[in-house]
């Protein structure tokens, strides 16, 4: 049997699958994020306010599927501000731009590798085992 734990918006009991929603709750999700990405689409020039108020949805709700990637602005959109944020650069979507996301790439690609060098190089070397009998 799965990992039981609380909703963490309702508290209701549920199967664990990853999402710490329940069904009911990611399902109001899912039909949030369609009424939102259906308005954006017909007012290509709306703010997350105009948003937010038209649809009575609260705005962070917007934000989160901007940063999570399932919304993306537009070129025709400049009125929705998304900021990367590490250096502030405006935005599509997710939560880094370009650049930022390449130079934490390498960082922790340089920490990766570093780690494997030294584990190959302590693979490389010979050690011998001294047992001595006791007479």
């Amino acid at each position: 049997m799965g990992d039981l734990r609380n909703c963490r918006r309702c508290g209701k009991l549920f199967v664990y699958s990853g999402s710490p929603l329940c069904v009911k709750c990611t399902e109001q999700d899912e039909e949030i994020f369609v009424k939102v990405k259906e308005y954006i689409e017909k007012h290509p020039k709306c703010t997350t306010m105009e948003v937010a108020d038209a649809l009575d949805v609260p705005m962070e709700k917007i934000l989160q599927f901007l940063r999570e990637g399932k919304l993306e602005l537009s070129g025709e959109n400049t009125n929705m501000i998304l900021g990367c944020e590490r250096c502030g650069k405006s935005i599509n979507t997710g939560r880094y731009c370009k650049d930022c996301a390449a130079s934490m790439e390498n960082e922790f690609k340089k920490g990766f590798y570093s780690v494997e060098a030294q584990r190959s190089r302590d693979r490389d070397r010979m050690y011998t085992a001294h047992r001595r009998k006791k007479y």
